[in-house]
């Protein structure tokens, strides 16, 4: 498989529709499953690198996942959705199952004295902060759901079978997460 590197260096060639790609990496094409990794690698692993708070390295590594999961997954694909959301929500999931697995403990939701620690911003920086930055300085699981919430369009509902917690815990964790991101984004335009 290509490394991330390579997938970005390399523009899609060819006038060959999607859906033949995916027919024939359902198949067991690989090159067609190749043109499909270089054509949604960059949009899969964005989505895991701000999941993961920016960790290149495990974004890359978690992004190759998705992929090596999707490769396993296609000779199942019916076609319900299009092939773009299918792999984007399967690189999601993989990305909240890592975070997960790495959460302090399980569906322990952080304290309130424990998100009020991240909502100090960081003088150590310049004074301005971008909102990547301010988005990968949120605690893990309030980052989660914003990005759910906010930039993939998830409900509540879905975000809190996902993450294994209530609905209102979901919507308690898009208010702090907003409540932290304003906090960080005014405290840094006025330094």
């Amino acid at each position: 498989m290509l490394t991330m590197t390579a997938a970005f260096e390399t523009t899609e060639v060819g006038t060959e529709p999607l859906g033949e790609w995916v027919s024939q990496a359902a198949a067991g094409d690989r090159s067609a499953f190749e043109r499909l990794y270089r054509s949604h690698a960059r949009r899969v692993y964005s989505v895991i690198w701000r999941l993961v708070g920016g960790n290149e390295a495990r974004a890359e590594e978690l992004t190759q996942e998705a992929f090596v999961k999707a490769w396993q997954a296609l000779p199942g694909f019916r076609g319900d959705s299009a092939f773009s959301t299918w792999l984007h929500r399967l690189a999601v999931n993989t990305a909240l199952m890592d975070l997960r697995a790495h959460a302090r403990s399980d569906r322990q939701e952080l304290s309130d004295i424990e998100l009020e620690q991240f909502s100090a911003p960081s003088r150590s920086r310049s004074s301005q902060i971008d909102l990547e930055q301010a988005v990968q300085s949120l605690p893990p699981r309030a980052r989660a759901v914003l990005l759910l919430y906010d930039v993939e369009g998830w409900t509540h509902q879905e975000i809190a079978g996902e993450l294994g917690m209530a609905v209102g815990s979901s919507k308690a964790q898009l208010h702090r997460a907003r409540g932290l991101l304003r906090e960080r984004l005014e405290g840094h335009g006025n330094g």
